[in-house]
């Protein structure tokens, strides 16, 4: 049985940026992904990554845009810890060569950012992620004496002991179907968010909840589910992200009529607002008939107003992007977009060193929730979250495996596992397909759990999450065989996704009050005096969602009005 002080569960920028450090800590290391490591969904972030680099600027004003892009609801010493730290970060990745775009005078180049007060973040043109990623990748293969690979490996359940501490997994090998239970005297879950609940969504399909769910299932607690991201800038045929680089860069949004609507609604910040702000506009603009192309469901982003040599430079990937799918030239004529499901800011609920309630289990970037982005994320600010929180998990699950024992984890949730999967290969070919449920649950949280909610089609929703819970148990899959069943490994991945829904929806019901990307036409006002806590969602014995709170931590800066 493999056994290691530090086993990571996923292989995007939080999972390597974990493995490194608790390598360098002296912990024996091994990292885990259901896909190569390049492939992970950290390769798709485009803008940037926050920093207060420039001698102007500083980490406090930073930290103060965090804190009111959540609208207060993301803890302010889990925000204090990223921000100051995010300058030291930021040139460490320069240092092991990652090359961010310079200015003239040969200094770190900074871009402006959605809700952000100055400009502050660094760059590689417009695919940051993939650039730190490959980096932090060729950084784990100088590490290979020190840091084990397990390249596609399917990670199925947590193992807990009789304490309830976690001490390994079980996965299985994609390439050969066989299962293997790991032991290890701590496991860092980085397996990134749920994006894959929505349809249409900007996140890979990798990206389907199985950390949020493994952990819930094991008893740790989830927190601010409801907070779900729509990003404003989506292509209106199929939801590929724009980088918001672009409205960085100087582009404008445009309604029907040709105007400049931000105006009305963030004044001060324009396209440049929140982007909470900004998606909630634009689909006001939509829903009241001032929207643009077949049907009216999208808005003109317009980037021929920037310099056509700087957009080849700094967005050429979106050029690419706009040619190849909405046959547009970007530098030429407008491109029609529409808010589109981004990110989850909820997750496993963690401290500020990544640690869960539960013994021996750490969560860090997107299937985490320290809380550092509340109600909101400001855009940038997440590779910041998965570095900055990466390394602190696995600096603290090194130490602490320093004075322990390698435990011994049980093969009975091995064997439970086996036996869950034959039960898949095995159902009878009648019934629903596993992409048929997949479907209808991505087109009814878009529909219902989206820029505007409110309490009928919330519990619709969960209604319908329910049923197809239950037409999952009998769902089935074409291949059979065990040599890369991407198949069966879809249906465990529907049950990951289901899970995390209902989370989200019951959260969302719960949350009677309108914050951040949580707006409820029947209750569209923010109400501190009742609802400034955090809403945690544990399992009980019922299957349902129990709902509990906790206390949002304040540090410096007490709730304010939100104004752009």
């Amino acid at each position: 049985m493999p056994a290691h002080d530090v086993l990571i569960i996923g292989a995007g920028l939080a999972g390597q940026r974990a493995a490194l450090a608790a390598a360098d800590a002296g912990a024996t290391v091994a990292i885990m992904s259901k896909v190569h490591p390049v492939r992970s969904h950290s390769v798709a972030a485009a803008g940037g990554i926050n920093a207060a680099i420039n001698v102007a600027d500083d980490w406090r004003s930073h930290a103060y845009d965090t804190v009111k892009g959540s609208d207060f609801l993301g803890d302010q010493d889990a925000i204090e810890v990223m921000c100051s730290e995010a300058p030291g970060e930021v040139m460490h990745l320069e240092h092991i060569g990652v090359t961010f775009h310079r200015n003239e005078s040969g200094e770190l180049d900074l871009r402006a950012f959605g809700g952000a007060s100055a400009k502050r973040t660094a760059y590689v043109a417009d695919i940051t992620g993939q650039a730190i990623l490959h980096v932090l990748y060729e950084q784990l293969m100088k590490y290979s004496d020190r840091v084990d690979r397990y390249e596609e490996w399917f990670t199925t359940s947590l193992v807990l002991d009789d304490s309830g501490a976690c001490v390994g997994v079980v996965a299985r090998d994609i390439r050969t179907g066989a299962m293997e239970t790991f032991s290890a005297k701590n496991v860092i879950l980085a397996s990134g968010g749920a994006g894959q609940c929505f349809k249409p969504t900007t996140n890979g399909l990798i990206c389907t909840g199985d950390g949020i769910a493994q952990a819930y299932a094991a008893g740790a607690p989830l927190m601010d589910m409801e907070m779900i991201q729509y990003h404003p800038t989506c292509l209106v045929e199929n939801g590929f992200l724009i980088t918001e680089g672009a409205r960085g860069e100087g582009a404008h949004l445009l309604n029907a009529d040709g105007e400049r609507f931000m105006e009305k609604y963030a004044p001060n910040k324009m396209e440049l607002a929140s982007r909470d702000v900004v998606s909630r506009a634009e689909q006001t603009e939509i829903n009241e008939g001032r929207g643009v192309g077949p049907g009216g469901v999208g808005i003109y982003l317009d980037v021929t107003v920037v310099p056509r040599k700087r957009t080849l430079e700094a967005l050429r990937e979106i050029v690419n992007i706009g040619k190849d799918f909405a046959g547009v030239d970007i530098t030429r004529e407008p491109i029609m977009i529409r808010p589109g499901q981004h990110y989850i800011m909820g997750g496993v609920k963690t401290d500020i060193d990544g640690k869960t309630p539960l013994d021996g289990l750490y969560a860090a970037g997107e299937v985490a929730c320290v809380s550092v982005h509340g109600g909101n994320r400001l855009g940038a600010n997440s590779l910041l979250d998965t570095l900055i929180f990466g390394r602190r998990a696995g600096e603290h699950a090194a130490a602490r495996a320093t004075d322990m024992r390698m435990p011994t984890a049980t093969t009975s949730v091995q064997r439970d596992d086996e036996k869950m999967i034959a039960s898949i290969i095995d159902r009878p070919r009648e019934g629903r397909r596993i992409s048929e449920i997949k479907d209808e649950l991505g087109t009814v949280m878009n529909r219902h759990v989206a820029v505007f909610r409110e309490e009928a089609g919330l519990q619709q929703a969960h209604e319908v999450v329910r049923r197809l819970k239950e037409e999952s148990k009998t769902a089935y899959v074409d291949d059979r065989g065990t040599i890369f069943n991407q198949d069966v490994l879809g249906a465990v991945e529907l049950g990951y996704m289901l899970e995390c829904a209902e989370a989200i929806v019951v959260a969302a019901i719960e949350r009677k009050e309108s914050r951040g990307a949580q707006f409820r036409t029947d209750y569209p006002e923010r109400n501190d005096d009742e609802w400034l806590k955090h809403i945690d969602i544990n399992r009980n014995g019922d299957d349902v969602p129990q709902v509990s709170y906790s206390e949002v931590t304040f540090t410096q800066w007490q709730p304010e009005e939100r104004k752009y």
